[in-house]
């Protein structure tokens, strides 16, 4: 439990990124199947997960470390 406290910003960032990545997929996609990304919506999710988590986890504030 306490690894969700601390990683919910990352967490949250890769299931909005997986949705935005499933909609890109959806309205977007790729006609001609040679887009890498765009032509699975597997791909296209993991992909938007994988922005989605590095984009929130910019705003995570680090806890100063006592010695």
């Amino acid at each position: 439990m306490s690894f969700i406290k601390n990683h919910i910003l990352i967490i949250t960032g890769a299931i909005a990124g997986s949705i935005a990545g499933y909609l890109y997929w959806q309205q977007v996609g790729c006609a001609s199947g040679n887009c890498v990304i765009t032509s699975n919506p597997v791909n296209s999710i993991l992909y938007g997960m994988l922005m989605g988590g590095l984009l929130f986890s910019m705003f995570k504030k680090e806890k100063p470390k006592t010695t």
